[in-house]
C-alpha cells in the first residue's frame, strides 16, 4: 500500500494500528444464492474471496492504535464494492458489542459503495441494525472514529461514517450519499469529495495518510480520558489593571493588542485536536461553511494532562454554524464525561440576512439549552467582548469569570444609546451606567471572579 486511499482492508488497519487480533466470526450462513435466490450470487462470492482473501466485506478486531487499544472495523472494498449485507451486519453487530463490553473506542476505516444489490431490502435494514449498535454504543459513553478511505457512499456514509463523533477523510475520497453511478448526470462531481464534505461541515478533518496514525492516536488519548473535575479558568495574557470607567472597558476589549482565543488555548493545552462544523450541510450563502469565529476541539491541559474540551470564539460576530459546532462540542464532551472549557470573545451574533436565514435564533437556543444542561462541568472566561446573548450562550452559569481587559453587556453601548435616542456623546454616560466593567460584573454576581496573569483575585 502506498497512500491508504485504495488500500485493502488489512492494509489499511497496518497503516494505523499494532497487533490486529480479529474478532471471533459467529455469523450464520447464507440460503443458496442468497436470500433473495438471485441467481450467481454464490459464485460472486467466491470469486470475491478467492480475489481478496477475506470472507466479508468488512474485517474487525482488536488493535493498539498507539497505546489505546481500540476496535477495529475495516472495509474490503475488493469485496463486492465493500457491500454491507446480512453477514456483514452480524460482523458489525459483535464488533460494537464487544467494543461495549471490554470498554473499547470504536474506529472504523470505511469505504464502501453502499447495501448489497443481491440481497435486496434484506441488505438495506442493516443500516438500522448498524445504527442500533452505534445509539448503543454512544449512549455507553464509548467514542467512535470515522476514517473515510475511496470510496464512502451510500448507506456505510450515512451509518458509519457521518455517525461517528469524528469524521477524518484521506485527501480525494470520493464521499457522499449518492454513489457515482445513481448521481443527476449534470451533478458536479467536485461536491462528492471529502474536501467539499469538510467544507460543508460534515466532515473534520482531511488528514494525509502519513498523519493519520498519529491523529487517530492523538484522538484516541483524547477522548478516552473522563474526568469530573471542572477544568480551571486559564490565567488572564492582557492587562493586570482594571478599567476605571465603562468606556476604557470597551476600549480595551476592542484592543488590537489584546490576547484572543488562539494565544490563550496555546497557553492552556500541550497537544489539541479540532472538529469542525456543524454537521447540518453548507450553502451557497456566506457563513454556511464551518464558522472560522468559533474554534472547538479538545486538548491535553498542560497543568495536569487532563484532557479539556474547548468552544472558543475570536473575536468575531458568531455564525449561526459557529453556534451549533459549539452545541454539538459540548454534547459530545457530556456523552464522554470530559470537561468544557469556553471563552467568550464577540461582539454579538451575526445579524446579517444570511445569518437569520440559517435559524440564527435556533441555533442559539440549542446553545443555551446544551449548557443549562450540560452532562460535564462547564468554565468560562470572558477574555474580551461580551457581546449581549450571542455571548452569554456560550458562557457557564454561576461559573464564568473575566480577565480585566473585558467587558459583558446586555448590548453594546453605541446601539444602547442609539435605542435610547441618545446623542452620539452620550455613549461613554451610558456605558457607565450599564455598568459593563469586569469589577462591575463581579458585584452583580455575573461572573465569580477576575482572573489576573497569576492569580484568580
Amino acid at each position: 500500500m502506498t497512500d491508504g486511499l485504495r488500500s485493502t482492508a488489512r492494509e489499511a488497519i497496518g497503516l494505523v494500528a499494532d497487533g490486529f487480533t480479529e474478532l471471533p466470526v459467529k455469523a450464520g450462513e447464507y440460503a443458496p444464492d442468497g436470500p433473495l435466490s438471485w441467481q450467481g450470487y454464490d459464485a460472486s462470492r467466491a470469486r470475491a474471496a478467492s480475489r481478496t482473501g477475506e470472507e466479508e466485506s468488512v474485517v474487525c478486531g482488536t488493535a493498539m492504535v498507539g497505546t489505546t487499544s481500540a476496535v477495529l472495523i475495516s472495509f474490503e472494498f475488493g469485496f463486492l464494492g465493500g457491500s454491507l449485507g446480512e453477514r456483514t451486519g452480524d460482523r458489525l453487530e459483535a464488533a460494537y458489542t464487544y467494543a461495549r463490553e471490554h470498554r473499547l473506542p470504536v474506529v472504523s476505516l470505511v469505504a464502501t459503495g453502499g447495501s448489497r444489490m443481491q440481497e435486496g431490502m434484506r441488505a438495506l435494514v442493516q443500516l438500522q441494525r448498524v445504527a442500533r449498535q452505534s445509539a448503543l454504543t454512544r449512549e455507553a459513553g464509548l467514542p467512535q472514529l470515522a476514517v473515510l478511505r475511496d470510496p464512502t457512499t451510500g448507506g456505510g456514509w450515512a451509518t458509519l461514517g457521518a455517525g461517528a463523533d469524528v469524521i477524518l477523510a484521506l485527501p480525494g475520497a470520493q464521499v457522499g450519499f449518492a454513489g457515482s453511478r445513481v448521481r443527476p448526470p449534470d451533478a458536479d462531481p467536485g461536491a462528492y469529495t471529502a474536501e467539499a464534505q469538510v467544507a460543508a461541515g460534515s466532515i473534520d478533518a482531511v488528514v494525509p495518510p502519513e498523519e493519520l496514525p498519529g491523529v487517530l492516536e492523538l484522538w484516541l488519548r483524547l477522548l478516552t480520558r473522563p474526568s469530573t473535575t471542572p477544568a480551571p479558568p486559564p490565567a488572564a495574557m492582557g492587562r493586570a489593571d482594571l478599567p476605571a470607567t465603562g468606556r476604557e472597558a470597551v476600549d480595551n476589549a476592542r484592543s488590537p493588542q489584546r490576547p484572543r482565543a488562539q494565544a490563550y488555548l496555546d497557553a492552556y493545552f500541550t497537544h489539541r485536536a479540532p472538529i469542525s462544523g456543524d454537521r447540518t450541510g453548507g450553502g451557497t450563502e456566506p457563513g454556511t461553511s464551518p464558522d472560522p469565529g468559533m474554534l472547538c476541539g479538545f486538548g491535553i491541559r498542560a497543568e495536569d494532562g487532563r484532557t479539556i474540551a474547548y468552544a472558543a470564539q475570536t473575536g468575531t460576530a458568531t455564525r449561526p454554524t459557529g453556534y451549533r459546532t459549539a452545541t454539538r462540542l459540548i454534547r459530545l464532551a457530556g456523552q464522554l464525561g470530559i470537561p468544557v472549557l469556553t471563552l467568550v470573545d464577540t461582539p454579538g451574533a451575526a445579524n446579517d440576512a444570511a445569518a437569520e436565514r440559517q435559524g440564527a435564533g435556533a441555533a442559539i437556543a440549542e446553545l443555551f439549552a446544551a449548557v443549562a444542561t450540560a452532562r460535564t462541568p462547564l468554565t468560562t472566561l470572558l477574555i474580551g467582548e461580551g457581546g449581549s446573548g450571542g455571548a452569554l450562550a456560550l458562557a457557564a452559569p454561576d461559573n464564568t469569570w473575566a480577565t480585566p481587559d473585558s467587558y459583558f453587556s446586555v448590548i453594546a453601548p453605541e446601539l444602547a444609546a442609539a435605542i435610547l435616542k441618545r446623542p452620539a456623546d452620550q455613549v461613554t454616560a451610558t456605558a457607565d451606567e450599564l455598568r459593563i466593567r469586569p469589577q462591575d460584573l463581579v458585584e452583580l454576581g455575573v461572573v465569580k471572579g477576575v482572573v489576573s496573569p497569576d492569580k484568580n483575585e
